[in-house]
Formats: C-alpha cells, sequence, structure tokens
C-alpha cells in the first residue's frame, strides 16, 4: 500500500512563504506523476502543481511564478515550495501521485494565509 505523508503547513502572513514537503513510502519514479491539490472549505479540490516521471511541470493559473513543486528523487521526497502567499491560497493541501489507473492521496496539510 502506498502512503504518502505531507509536512509544512501552518499559519503563515500575506507575502509570507512555506514549504510543504510530501514524502512517498515508495520510488517517486514508480508514479507516471506526483502533484498537489488544495481544497478550501466548501469548494472542490483543486490541482495545485504536477511533476511527470519525465520531469515536467504543471502549476494552476492562480499560482504561477508564485509556487515551485521540485522532488528530490533519492528521497522520495516532492516539495511545493510557496512564495508571496495569499488569503486565497488558504486551504488543505494534499500529496497526490498517480500510476496507471490508481491514485492516492495524503491525509492533508492546513495552510492558513492571514494577518
Amino acid at each position: 500500500q502506498v502512503q504518502l505523508v505531507e509536512s509544512g503547513g501552518g499559519l503563515v502572513q500575506p507575502g509570507g512563504s512555506l514549504r510543504l514537503s510530501c514524502a512517498a513510502s515508495r520510488s517517486i519514479f514508480s508514479f507516471g506523476a506526483m502533484g498537489w491539490y488544495r481544497q478550501a472549505p466548501g469548494k472542490q479540490r483543486d490541482l495545485v502543481a504536477t511533476i511527470t516521471s519525465g520531469g515536467s511541470k504543471n502549476y494552476a493559473d492562480s499560482v504561477k511564478d508564485r509556487f515551485t513543486i521540485s522532488r528530490v528523487s533519492d528521497m522520495n521526497m516532492v516539495y511545493l515550495q510557496m512564495n508571496s502567499l495569499k488569503p486565497e491560497d488558504t486551504a488543505v493541501y494534499y500529496c497526490n501521485a498517480k500510476t496507471g489507473s490508481r491514485e492516492y492521496w495524503g491525509q492533508g496539510t492546513q495552510v492558513t494565509v492571514s494577518s
């Protein structure tokens, strides 16, 4: 069974930065893609950023030029560096991994952007 464990969420002021981490229980190259999604209260879960096994990255328009997805393969880690945070970035952030027809989710980490 694949496990994804997120960490790094918290409370930050507008304009601040946070780095989220996702630890996978097996090689991240065993997945076709990994990424981050977020869900605000009362809203659907939306894509934030993804990275394929080949290294291609994709970002939601709302986070382009502010967020960066990266990975350290020998540590089975995927990161989301979030800069210039805005109140509308407040949500639970989930790590996601896809392989073939299977999809895995972490338990989520809360990010709150507020003064």
